[in-house]
């Protein structure tokens, strides 16, 4: 069964959808200002209210973008930060590659097509962080592509400096709220991480992993 990729399915009144796009003439306006000083951003982009833009030259957003409102873009990344078509930026989301009073530039965030980051969502994108396509976050979901380093007790852990590990997740995944996935993870195609799941290493396609630290619960093959 192909997913439905309309933006009104079910039972909305014809009323209700003129009401909705009243209320996101401001988001329309707001994109079509933001869109001038972007890298590229293609079809309609809508950004909500009090959305923080940093290094707009390296954001670059496919069709059908929407912004919400207090979202956080920190964009200073060697490969910028890449929205597919029909990607969603939940409310008060924070992206950041890279500190923005200076240190290491991060590596950016790549997110395909029909995927969405959740409210209240972490991306530490200073690894690189991919999300696949049709992935979807619940609110303050975190990702980690960078650890800080320890080994040496006789330096502060912040003399030491960080480890950058990419992080992978896979077309088709559904992560749950308050989830946490950690450097170096790669979650396969079609996988659930369970809310609260702590997520210290790599999961099978199809798998369904919950607990601290996340464990096969079962697999949905």
């Amino acid at each position: 069964m192909k997913p439905n990729t309309k933006r009104f399915a079910g039972n909305w009144s014809v009323q209700n959808k003129l009401l909705t796009y009243f209320y996101l003439v401001p988001f329309f306006l707001r994109g079509t200002w933001k869109r001038i000083v972007m890298g590229a951003a293609k079809g309609k982009l809508l950004i909500g209210e009090n959305v923080v833009i940093r290094y707009p030259r390296n954001l670059f957003v496919g069709r059908d973008t929407i912004i919400e409102d207090g979202a956080e873009l920190n964009c200073l990344a060697t490969a910028g930060i890449q929205l597919g078509n029909r990607v969603t930026i939940g409310k008060y989301a924070i992206i950041r590659p890279a500190n923005i009073y200076g240190g290491p530039i991060g590596d950016g965030l790549v997110v395909g097509d029909h995927s969405n980051i959740g409210p209240y969502n972490y991306i530490g994108c200073s690894g690189k962080i991919t999300i696949g396509n049709n992935v979807m976050m619940g609110p303050r979901v975190s990702i980690y592509a960078e650890n800080h380093v320890f080994d040496n007790p006789s330096l502060t852990i912040k003399e030491q400096g960080v480890e950058k590990l990419a992080v992978v997740i896979e077309d088709d995944c559904w992560i749950a709220s308050n989830a946490v996935i950690t450097a170096g993870v790669t979650i396969g195609k079609g996988s659930v991480v369970a809310a609260g799941a702590v997520v210290t290493a790599s999961v099978p396609p199809y798998s369904v992993v919950g607990g601290v630290p996340a464990k096969l619960i079962k697999s949905r093959k």
